[in-house]
Order: structure tokens, then C-alpha cells, then sequence
């Protein structure tokens, strides 16, 4: 009996909507904690206190909103498509050392392939087998979403799609939001949380109330540290405009050719308008002369030099 693990993975997609509903009830119980029973009460006290307050709960919902709608975009924006019957320009642009789209049976010195004119010979690069279709440069075969995805980094689970040339200013606009708002949320309820120890003690409070806060510490306390190494680790490919799967295609001691400067990296993922960089937004005019953010095509080293 033959088992395709292929269609298996798919199955992960499911797990991802729970994580969309995870994600919601972290921010709810975050919410509750930090502005239902910690912040907004102070409002009424006056004077410095509540100045303080005011503050903490505009930057608190200021982040939220950034975070949401930098996730929404991820989660709703498709990563990048490869056009139907799409054909490279230059087919030696798109050998990119990847040969998951070849078949097993073409992968041996023996293997064949029908070409145009009735003959055979070797699978073209550029071409997936699964989908049927072209590969561009830097494209890969996501399992899960059984499709190809433009300068595809990995599919996320958090979000339910996968994080390609389309998207992948929302992820780590997502990511660096996340990471300032779970860490605000840990500054602002550490007060809180170290009183939580002699208030269980002396029951001054409702069990439900401190249960609350204490979850929610701890839970943007380890988001807070487990989002700061993400958010190195993506700066990093960012600046040398690479991608999580390339890392590992990347030969050590030779400068990748898509390594164009870390400005003009940055601007293939966050585009050349410094007004929206901190927004999931782009401008008409970075996606019609900055041809990386459409994913079918990427400029080298060697055609900025020239």
C-alpha cells in the first residue's frame, strides 16, 4: 500500500487554524490582564498615575493594532503564485541547487524526459513535476499547501500559509510588533506579578484575578524570548537577502549571488518608501520597479555590477 506523505502534511493545515484561535486567546487573556484589571483602573486614581496609565494603554492598543493587522495580512495574503504555464527567460537563472521538483525517476543518469519535439531527454530546470509548471528562481514546492510559492521562506503554522516574496514583510512585521507588545506586557505586569506571591498568601485578591495575571505574564514573558532569537535570526537573512530554506543552499566561502548590499536587501522586502516600512503596506511604485516583492524575478550581484 502505497502511503503519499505529501497529502499526510497537508493535514497540518488544520492544526494551524487552532493555532489562529491560540493566538486569539493569548490576546485576549493579555488584554484582560493588562488592561481590564491591571491599567484601566488606575485611570481614575489621578495625577501621575493615571498620566502613566493613559500612556501605557495607548502604546498597549497602538501595538495591538499593528500586530493584528500585520497578521491578518500575512494570513490572507497569498505568498506568491507561480503564473500558469510560466517559463523562465533565461533557464540557467533557475537552477537554484533545489531538486525537489524533479522526480525520483529523473534524479538517476538513466532518467528521460518527452521533450517538445517527441524526443527525450533531461527534465528541464526550472520545473516542477508536482505542479506541472515552471519553477523561477528561488521558488519551492510547499508540501502542505501542495503548490509552489514564490522566494518561499517556510510555511507557518501560526498563520495557516505559507511566507513568500508576497508576504514576508507582513511575517516579520508581525514578528517585531508581537515581540514589542509581549515584552511591554511583561514590563508593565512584572509589578503585578511579584505582589501575585504575597497576595495568594494573604488572599487579598480573587484566585481568578491573579490566576489571570500570572498566566499572562508568563506567557508574553516566553513569547517576549522566543520571538527576540526569531527576530535576529530573520534580521540577518533580511540584511543578506537570503531565505530559511537557502541557508542551506548557500555555499560557505562564496558570497551569495543575491547579495546585493544590505540597503538594497532591505529594499527587496520592505521596498524603497521609508514612510511604510514600518507598515504592512506597499507602494504601487515599489511593486512596479522592484521587481523581488513580485517574486518571478530577483537581480544579482552580477546585474548591479554591470
Amino acid at each position: 500500500m502505497d502511503i503519499n506523505l505529501f497529502k499526510l502534511c497537508s493535514g497540518l493545515k488544520f492544526l494551524g487554524y487552532l493555532m489562529i484561535l491560540l493566538v486569539l486567546a493569548i490576546v485576549a487573556v493579555s488584554y484582560y490582564a493588562v488592561v481590564v484589571l491591571t491599567w484601566a483602573p488606575r485611570l481614575l486614581r489621578g495625577g501621575l498615575s493615571s498620566f502613566l496609565a493613559f500612556l501605557v494603554l495607548l502604546l498597549f492598543h497602538l501595538l495591538l493594532l499593528l500586530l493584528s493587522w500585520s497578521y491578518f495580512m500575512v494570513v490572507l495574503r497569498d505568498p506568491g503564485s507561480v503564473p500558469e504555464n510560466w517559463r523562465p527567460v533565461r533557464d540557467e537563472e533557475n537552477f537554484e541547487g533545489d531538486a525537489s521538483y524533479l522526480p525520483h525517476e529523473a534524479s538517476g543518469s538513466g532518467s528521460t524526459w518527452p521533450s517538445s519535439n517527441g524526443s527525450e531527454g533531461r527534465p528541464p530546470s526550472g520545473f516542477c513535476i508536482r505542479c506541472q509548471n515552471g519553477k523561477p528562481p528561488r521558488c519551492h514546492h510547499c508540501s502542505i499547501c501542495q503548490r509552489c510559492v514564490l522566494k518561499m521562506d517556510h510555511h507557518c503554522v501560526w498563520v495557516v500559509n505559507c511566507v513568500g516574496a508576497c508576504n514576508y514583510k507582513f511575517f516579520l512585521l508581525f514578528l517585531l510588533y508581537t515581540f514589542l507588545e509581549t515584552t511591554m506586557d511583561t514590563l508593565v505586569l512584572l509589578p503585578s506579578f511579584i505582589n501575585f506571591f504575597s497576595e495568594a498568601k494573604d488572599h487579598s485578591n480573587s484566585p481568578g484575578k491573579l490566576a489571570v495575571i500570572f498566566v499572562a505574564f508568563v506567557l508574553n514573558l516566553a513569547f517576549a524570548l522566543s520571538l527576540l532569537c526569531f527576530l535576529v535570526m530573520h534580521g540577518s537573512l533580511v540584511f543578506s537577502n537570503t531565505t530559511s530554506i537557502e541557508v542551506y543552499e548557500k555555499k560557505k566561502g562564496v558570497r551569495w549571488k543575491y547579495d546585493l548590499g544590505r540597503r538594497k536587501n532591505f529594499e527587496q522586502v520592505f521596498g524603497t518608501k521609508k514612510a511604510l516600512w514600518l507598515f504592512p503596506l506597499l507602494s504601487e511604485e515599489d511593486l512596479g520597479k522592484t521587481p523581488a516583492l513580485h517574486g518571478l524575478e530577483f537581480p544579482t550581484r552580477s546585474d548591479v555590477e554591470a
